[in-house]
């Protein structure tokens, strides 16, 4: 992302609406201590969880300049999801929905993470928030079981599953989500994926998951990565809709959620048993994430 793209992200995130001088500010802050302090910095992310930001990591640096970097995406995770319930994070990075989930509304996550380096980031955050509710995976999740190679280069959040012509790579494990919950663990109430493109891919391994009704709701990126690989998102959709999933949008201020025609251009919070749902964000308590409570 360019200075400028990130100058106008910062500015036009919905929590720096009232404030943006600030945000500008803490992002000026941050590329100063970048500089200056080799070491990383322990950010209190919210009332009960922190958030470990290196040099580098786009999106948790993104957190401490917009309180929450996926406004809509992070904010229905905190108003859905209830102590005790189970969330699935694929492509889980660091751990910034792993964290909000476990830390702050005490659910189980199982999380999971390919990269090695990243990995180690992952469990840095699991560790500094003591948390026991989480299983960290450090594999690949995909349709099939076996190895893969993976991008290693310091792209932070945009490592793939590699493609012919990616020369920086690493082998992986892979596995099926079907196949990892079927050893024990329940079906999840929400899950993630943020695979970059590999959606197809993780969902083709998710057949029996997806047609679980404990499964209420998906968070998915669907970007247009898809097509490094050869995958058209459009079917990802038509695959979610014919399961009983519809796209929404999330308005947090007013818990509010509205029905789109489409999957977005970014992350898209597709919902089942939309009664269910409702209630759960209509009741869901209010977040304290520096001066706004939500």
């Amino acid at each position: 992302m360019s200075l400028f793209s990130t100058i106008k992200f910062i500015t036009t995130h919905p929590m720096n609406k009232y404030n943006k001088t600030a945000a500008v500010l803490r992002f000026i802050k941050w590329q100063l201590n970048s500089v200056m302090n080799p070491y990383p910095i322990i950010y209190q992310f919210t009332e009960k969880s922190k958030l470990i930001i290196k040099k580098g990591m786009t999106g948790a640096s993104g957190n401490l300049y917009c309180g929450l970097f996926d406004y809509q995406e992070m904010f229905f995770l905190l108003h859905f999801l209830r102590r005790g319930d189970f969330f699935a994070d694929i492509g889980a990075n660091i751990g910034s929905y792993t964290i909000l989930a476990s830390a702050q509304i005490e659910a189980n996550t199982i999380s999971i993470e390919p990269m090695p380096s990243t990995y180690l980031n992952l469990l840095d955050n699991i560790s500094v928030n003591r948390l026991q509710n989480v299983k960290p995976l450090n594999i690949a999740l995909g349709s099939k079981k076996g190895k893969i190679d993976f991008t290693k280069t310091a792209f932070d959040t945009t490592n793939h599953i590699a493609v012919k012509g990616d020369k920086d790579v690493i082998t992986v494990d892979i596995n099926t989500l079907d196949d990892i919950l079927a050893t024990g663990e329940d079906i999840p109430l929400l899950l993630k994926i943020d695979v970059e493109g590999y959606e197809t891919e993780v969902l083709n391994g998710a057949l029996e998951t997806l047609k679980n009704e404990n499964l209420k709701a998906i968070i998915i990126e669907l970007n247009g990565s898809g097509e490094r690989y050869g995958y058209d998102e459009a079917l990802i959709h038509k695959e979610l809709t014919d399961k009983g999933f519809l796209p929404y949008t999330y308005n947090p201020l007013e818990r509010a959620l509205t029905l789109v025609e489409s999957f977005g251009s970014y992350n898209t919070i597709y919902i089942r048993n939309l009664e269910f749902v409702n209630e759960r964000l209509k009741f869901g308590e209010k977040i304290q994430i520096r001066k706004n409570k939500i």
